[in-house]
């Protein structure tokens, strides 16, 4: 039987020899030797004696026997010689009682070249080993500005507490987007149970996903795996039943497409306006005659919320315009029962276009609209890279920019203050945009920032005026029935007493009217089929969505100064993040044309150089927050101790 084996595993490597040969690639064993120089082999890291990817052993460490293996080292050299003997005996020995005795690696950017044991990785990859014992010698990469070695550095990382040396992503980032699909820290040391279950998991997906998908995109199982996840949760896929992975899948399919896509995303900055039905739209807006059934899901009520107060009136709107056209349903307190049973009853009772109105409610919509393709699921959030529901935000950093002017024209002292509720994709740049209006009135001005969902927004005001600031801009959205409601806006504070100078509108009225139309006359549709990215809706000033209101008692010259910036940026004359700009740490953001682009806007995680204050971690907000932050926050926002 060895004899056969032999037999076997050569056909197999001369298979493979005559394949690479007819590509005109080199047929053999690579050799670390030729691809470092012998300094850096002298001080490679000794790892001591682990268990290694059997499929990332995938050379030699000299050229010695190269030629008897092809590169997938399966054997080249006939039976009946010395070579084929000794392999025939060790694969005896596997059949047996298994191969005991490590081999010697060195390891390279996660790939492992023999240095001894070269036959006993030919028999262990014969019979199809998932890993092998090795004695593991570490080379270190010199250059670390390169993609791929960031990606390497990562999996160090990663591996130095999960004890996982068998994950490799395409991009960088992935990681740490897998560790909070986890529920785990960076820092967090895994149980070998934990390490083991994993190991489980991601064997069995890669199997099922590699035998109908592996070979039709370029991604990773890993980056396929994380994708799923974010969709269905770690927790389903311990024991799901193949058949139902499969299905599942091909449900998602265009989602895993994204993970090739270094920009998954494509975030529209103004409807298009001038984009016009075809003949089978305009047919299809004629012949249907029933009544479009629409759900807003919130996460709380008017009365407890602001934000959704808000999202509620812009309901309210849509029904009066559309009038007998649509019929709209409001779901309240989503959070507190169950999203995604509240989502299924919306469509059990009818409702073809559902708008979710908070990113806490993101997970429950995505999952959902994967399980129902006829239903249209709209997610209130920004930098989402799902196919199967579109997102949309505004952009309030064009409104907190006239703000911020407006608070450096009116500060007295050179300090004014702003409190922001959670450091999440938008908010980052409303801080930042309000910083830079107040600089470019008062270049000595300091903007002081405090976090309500670290202190609360009483105590962020409380330790502003502490400092002698009494000018203040805060997003908190306080509950209708609140004291401290006004607390909105920009206002001054004064023994006690608040004046409110402008309150930014958030106009989802318009908002909803002009995504409505465009589901309507199916424009909508038209911008999924004829792109292969994910929809980010991210509107601004010149959509009508956002808009600042002046109090009557602002200085006349003050008020001239908004409205001529408030024109100035509809009409895309002024940009508030025209370049260059310098962050904190004098750090100067690279800039096309003197102008951020809005996927460098959008993904902000840095303040810049007038704010006194930082992005808070994970750790010293309250739970809203991080619900909140797990699925839009801010990179710096999501580490964990």
């Amino acid at each position: 039987m060895p004899e056969q084996y032999y037999k076997d595993a050569q056909r197999a490597g001369i298979r493979r020899y005559r394949k690479r040969v007819s590509r005109g690639e080199y047929p053999y064993l690579p050799v670390l030797d030729s691809i470092l120089s012998e300094e850096r082999l002298t001080s490679a890291i000794d790892l001591g004696i682990i268990s290694i990817p059997a499929e990332f052993v995938v050379g030699t460490r000299t050229s010695g026997r190269t030629n008897a293996f092809a590169d997938n080292f399966m054997p080249l050299l006939d039976s009946g010689t010395e070579f084929s003997a000794k392999w025939e005996r060790l694969c005896s020995a596997h059949m047996e009682e298994g191969i005991r005795d490590p081999i010697k690696v060195y390891e390279f950017m996660n790939r492992y070249y023999v240095e001894e044991g070269n036959k006993r990785t030919s028999v262990l990859k014969f019979f199809g080993a998932v890993s092998i014992r090795a004695h593991v010698f570490r080379i270190m990469p010199k250059n670390r500005d390169v993609e791929e070695i960031r990606r390497y550095e990562e999996l160090l990382d990663f591996s130095s507490k999960s004890h996982i040396n068998f994950i490799e992503f395409s991009q960088s980032g992935r990681y740490k987007e897998l560790l909070r699909c986890l529920g785990k820290t960076e820092t967090q040391e895994w149980t070998e149970d934990e390490t083991k279950q994993f190991s489980s998991v991601y064997y069995y997906f890669r199997r099922v996903y590699q035998s109908r998908w592996g070979d039709h995109l370029p991604i990773t199982s890993a980056d396929a795996m994380l994708a799923y996840m974010k969709i269905f949760g770690y927790q389903s896929m311990i024991h799901i039943p193949e058949k139902e992975l499969k299905k599942n899948l091909n449900r998602v399919w265009e989602d895993l497409t994204l993970q090739q896509d270094t920009e998954p995303i494509c975030i529209s900055a103004t409807p298009d306006k001038d984009k016009k039905p075809g003949i089978i739209d305009k047919v299809y807006i004629n012949t249907v005659g029933k009544v479009h059934n629409i759900a807003f899901i919130h996460d709380k009520t008017p009365e407890l919320s602001g934000w959704t107060n808000s999202h509620e009136l812009g309901r309210q709107h849509v029904q009066l315009v559309f009038g007998k056209k649509i019929q709209t349903t409001a779901y309240f307190n989503a959070v507190e029962s169950n999203p995604e049973k509240i989502i299924e009853k919306a469509i059990a009772e009818g409702n073809t276009v559902i708008f979710t109105t908070s990113s806490r409610l993101l997970p429950a919509s995505i999952k959902v609209a994967v399980q129902h393709p006829e239903v249209t699921i709209l997610n209130c959030s920004v930098n989402i890279s799902h196919r199967y529901i579109r997102t949309y935000y505004a952009r309030m950093y064009e409104v907190k920019f006239i703000a911020g002017a407006i608070a450096g024209a009116l500060s007295k002292n050179d300090r004014i203050g702003y409190i922001c509720n959670y450091p999440i994709y938008g908010n980052i740049a409303g801080i930042n945009a309000f910083a830079l209006g107040a600089q470019m009135i008062n270049p000595d001005v300091k903007i002081y920032l405090e976090w309500s969902s670290v202190h609360g927004i009483r105590e962020s005001v409380k330790k502003l005026v502490e400092q002698d600031i009494h000018l203040i801009s805060s997003i908190e959205s306080v509950p209708l029935n609140d004291e401290d409601y006004n607390l909105f806006g920009l206002f001054r504070i004064d023994q006690n007493q608040k004046t409110t100078l402008a309150v930014p509108l958030w106009q989802w009225g318009v908002y909803y009217e002009s995504i409505i139309r465009r589901i309507l006359d199916r424009t909508f549709y038209q911008e999924y089929e004829g792109s292969h990215k994910a929809m980010n809706y991210y509107w601004g000033m010149s959509a009508g969505v956002v808009d600042l209101f002046c109090e009557k008692s602002l200085p006349k010259s003050t008020q001239k100064l908004a409205a001529f910036l408030k024109e100035s940026i509809s009409s895309g004359k002024c940009n508030p993040f025209m370049g260059p700009i310098t962050t904190q740490d004098g750090t100067v953001i690279e800039t096309e044309n003197d102008l951020l682009s809005m996927e460098q806007i959008v993904n902000m995680d840095y303040l810049v150089e007038n704010v006194v204050g930082m992005i808070p971690v994970y750790e010293e907000m309250d739970d809203t927050a991080r619900t909140t932050v797990d699925q839009v926050g801010v990179e710096k926002a999501t580490r964990k101790n």
